[in-house]
């Protein structure tokens, strides 16, 4: 489909901000998202506007991000399946549930309903402009909600093609995309949501936090952090090695759950060094920076705070360290990282990868275990036992074994942190579920009446002892 001539502005008229919102709610109220089939036609509306606007999408990737058209495809694509699977879910997920009561509450009909939120915002980043707007959306439209999509301002172009055509798929009396930046977020999180959807950094996590609290609004939070890879000598490390490089590499490391440092025993550590290098070699034959396999830097002021970390660094470079203009840092691997080093101070977000080497497996899981809960934990091992420490040692969203950013593609598990990392899950009927409540619902008929007269008072002594009944029920002995 031929991109239409634009017709918005960078910046949403701060002024507007509440009249949106109020002819969401309006349309929330009259019950315009409440039919199934509304919903289902909304949300593969969504997978065509995607279908039919891939290379629109693709050059805005581009332009943002320089991201390869590869990687952007495979992110529509994901995008367009998790919608068509919404759809043909959606009858299932809404489903009433009758749940498992006593003899005497049968009769009740007692039932959980799934329930829409209301008026809701989804908050994206600049990493995944696209997917991190489209994919909380999807779960918004699944559950009957109304949402504001607020794209990252930095991601100017994937920002500006959404809100060209979005109208052109989408009610617009249900979904509206705000453009801006600092101003336009503030005033809309003056307002009072039924639900706020935010993936980010912890920073702007607790503001967004701090602005819910004065509404009481739930929110989901998928966040990030240091993600760790330990890596066990008894495994294969040119495999660890391969995997590692092309995991880092991924939109140039600036994804949420990019590997951020390593953890290896010392005696294994140039090993692990020459297999990268190796590898490096292999995907980028003239290096990152000519490479247009790899996305560059969004912007000249992370590309700053990733020189500045560079320049702060007591580590030794392994390979790498390269830069050219403001835009492009090359794939870079340092050696015999110290836990105090600038590397390890937060999130690096970017394409550098620290190795911290320790003494042992039992200091590299104690290394992972004392530091902030990652929304990841990878980890190269073949040792059945090694794998179950880490499941029982640790906290993190997610722990793989063997690989890396595989996990994002599994439709059914659900995706998100824990602590630090953020809460709460996404991912097809966990999207949902976040934009839904569970609504409980009984009928007490009439003729129950007779098994209800304990409850009224006078409270004598004969409807004492039927009430000391339940305090006398036996309980079983424990094993």
């Amino acid at each position: 489909m031929k991109r239409p001539p634009c017709t918005h502005t960078m910046t949403t008229l701060v002024s507007n901000i509440p009249v949106i919102q109020n002819i969401l709610r309006t349309s929330f109220s009259n019950g315009l998202t409440r039919p199934l089939e509304w919903r289902k036609h909304q949300i593969l509306q969504l997978a065509r506007m995607l279908q039919d606007n891939k290379e629109v999408f693709a050059d805005a990737l581009y332009k943002d991000l320089g991201k390869p058209k590869l990687e952007a495809f495979g992110e529509i694509g994901v995008l367009i399946e998790r919608s068509v699977l919404s759809a043909q879910q959606l009858d299932d997920w809404t489903r009433p549930t009758s749940i498992d009561c006593l003899d005497w509450q049968r009769s009740t009909q007692p039932t959980v309903y799934m329930a829409p939120k209301g008026t809701v915002l989804i908050i994206a980043p600049w990493n995944y402009p696209l997917a991190l707007v489209l994919q909380p959306l999807i779960g918004a439209i699944a559950a009957g909600c109304c949402a504001v999509c607020k794209p990252s301002e930095i991601a100017s172009h994937t920002a500006m093609a959404l809100a060209e055509v979005m109208p052109q798929y989408l009610d617009s009396s249900a979904y509206r995309v705000v453009l801006g930046a600092v101003a336009e977020t503030t005033k809309l999180l003056e307002l009072q949501w039924d639900h706020i959807f935010y993936t980010g950094n912890g920073r702007i996590a607790r503001i967004i936090s701090t602005a819910a609290a004065k509404f009481l609004t739930p929110l989901t939070l998928e966040l990030g952090g240091k993600s760790p890879v330990i890596v066990d000598p008894s495994f294969d490390i040119n495999l660890a090695a391969k995997r590692i490089i092309g995991g880092k590499a991924h939109n140039g490391g600036q994804i949420c759950v990019s590997p951020d440092y390593i953890v290896i025993p010392r005696s294994h550590q140039d090993i692990l060094v020459s297999a990268l290098k190796r590898f490096y070699a292999e995907f980028f034959p003239d290096g990152s920076l000519a490479s247009d396999s790899i996305s560059r830097i969004v912007s000249p002021s992370h590309h700053a705070r990733l020189m500045d970390l560079i320049k702060r660094s007591k580590s030794e470079v392994a390979f790498g360290g390269r830069t050219e203009g403001q835009s492009k840092i090359e794939l870079t691997v340092f050696k015999n990282v110290l836990p105090e080093d600038s590397l390890m101070e937060d999130e690096i977000f970017g394409p550098l990868l620290p190795i911290v080497a320790v003494e042992n497996m039992d200091a590299a899981i104690e290394f992972v275990r004392t530091r902030d809960h990652p929304l990841a934990l990878y980890a190269f091992t073949d040792d059945p036992a090694l794998k179950k420490r880490l499941l029982e040692e640790t906290l993190s969203g997610a722990v793989v074994f063997n690989d890396l950013i595989t996990q994002l593609a599994f439709n059914n598990l659900p995706f998100g942190g824990v602590g630090p990392s953020g809460y709460g899950r996404q991912y097809l009927k966990y999207t949902f579920e976040a934009f839904s409540y569970q609504r409980s619902s009984i009928d007490v008929p009439k003729e129950l009446e007779p098994f209800l007269a304990a409850r009224y008072p006078p409270y004598d002594d004969e409807k004492v002892k039927i009430m000391g009944a339940a305090v006398d029920m036996t309980i079983p002995p424990s094993s």
